[in-house]
């Protein structure tokens, strides 16, 4: 398996959340501008709720970089909850438990009533608190680090929203090439590559904020520059796609991934689908087209890899009737909990998507080209894009 993994840990109302990244190679330069600008991107998007007026999110480096490079050592990150001193009785690590803000109706579509089954838990916070996707703000900490990795050997990471509940923007943006639609959706509130569209969103997401409702979507990540090879076919769980599709799949609320054109693959024939190959003498072997979206046979082929991932309307509605539930100890049946929360998290999404891919890519690097220093292991990728081209 790969060199790089992560552990992170805190709860949505705790003290902080925190992060440890190990397998990062010494030399590589790095700052907290780098991390902080990624978790402000993560904070943006129309449609956020309350909690992003609180937090202005910043991380704290506490191991592993001394004067701004990497040490090759675990380093550490830590972003403070500001929200915490007014939760500081409820989310107390010691003392006599308390009733305030317990939560027994579990609500349909999270965590609250498996989690609270699995771990024996009756107040449903025990299981919200980690559950919440506050707990991203670290993965996208993390993923900044991943992304000054990559960046270093020209591979970018960008990302954009193509729909959010029913309206769609994807037949719009075909024609724009990837790296443009990125930066569009940097100037979206909503992060669409086709900001003239915004105010339509927008409307769709004040319709639903008043219904006390709220929306799901779809958004794609791609990276470009990346070099063939990476991944393998050896073994089912060390193949790339997989790793991409798991990585993406462990962010809440997501519920679907396609790579490249995905299920529209499924409805053509065979020489429609594959991606034919040609050869320059300069550039080696390559592709014109793009549907497999940058991998084949588990491993990346050279062309940018473009990753589709849908997620779910966000489980806590804030509707006068609200969904139905059961109160764990009563048993009886309750409108179900109401939690802070956001109209939509899509744009949001995206950015957590673009950490995870990026996760996952500086892993494939360094399991390829592995070695403790950074220095050493840029030559190397340099000798193999070279010798890709020779073959």
């Amino acid at each position: 398996m790969g060199r790089l993994r992560f552990l992170n840990a805190g709860e949505s109302h705790g003290p902080a959340l925190t992060a440890i990244i190990e397998g990062m190679p010494s030399n590589l330069k790095l700052s907290h501008e780098d991390i902080n600008k990624e978790l402000a991107r993560r904070q943006k998007g129309y449609g956020r709720g309350g909690r992003m007026k609180i937090e202005k999110d910043k991380a704290e480096i506490l191991s592993g970089i001394r004067f701004g490079y990497t040490l090759g050592t675990p380093i550490t990150l830590m972003v403070r909850n500001k929200d915490w001193e007014n939760w500081t009785d409820i989310m107390a690590v010691e003392g006599e438990p308390t009733d305030k803000r317990e939560i027994s109706n579990p609500r349909p579509g999270h965590a609250d009533l498996v989690g609270g089954i699995k771990y024996g838990f009756y107040d449903l916070r025990n299981v919200l608190e980690r559950a919440s996707a506050r707990e991203t703000t670290t993965r996208v900490a993390v993923g900044a680090v991943c992304k000054a990795l990559l960046r270093d050997i020209g591979i970018n990471i960008g990302s954009y929203v193509v729909s959010i509940g029913e309206l769609s923007v994807r037949e719009l943006i075909e024609p724009i090439p990837l790296e443009e639609r990125a930066k569009f959706a940097e100037e979206s509130e909503v992060r669409i590559p086709v900001p003239s569209e915004d105010d339509k969103f927008k409307r769709l997401i004040d319709l639903a904020k008043e219904e006390g409702e709220s929306l799901g979507g779809i958004f794609e990540v791609f990276a470009t520059g990346v070099p063939m090879g990476l991944g393998t076919y050896a073994q089912w769980d060390r193949r790339l796609d997989g790793r991409i599709a798991q990585a993406m799949m462990s962010i809440q609320a997501m519920k679907g991934v396609e790579i490249g054109d995905g299920f529209e693959l499924a409805k053509k024939f065979g020489s429609q689908a594959h991606d034919e190959i040609f050869y320059d003498e300069e550039k080696g072997f390559y592709h014109k087209t793009n549907h497999a979206g940058g991998l084949e046979g588990g491993m990346t082929n050279g062309n940018p890899i473009i990753v589709r991932v849908g997620m779910k309307p966000i489980p806590t509605l804030m509707r006068k009737k609200s969904l139905r539930s059961v109160n764990v100890r009563t048993k009886e049946p309750f409108d179900a909990a109401k939690e802070r929360s956001d109209v939509t998290a899509v744009p949001a999404a995206a950015v957590v998507g673009e950490a995870m891919l990026a996760i996952v890519l500086a892993d494939a690097i360094l399991e390829k080209f592995g070695n403790d220093n950074w220095i050493e292991i840029k030559k190397r990728i340099q000798e193999y894009v070279e010798y890709t081209k020779k073959y």
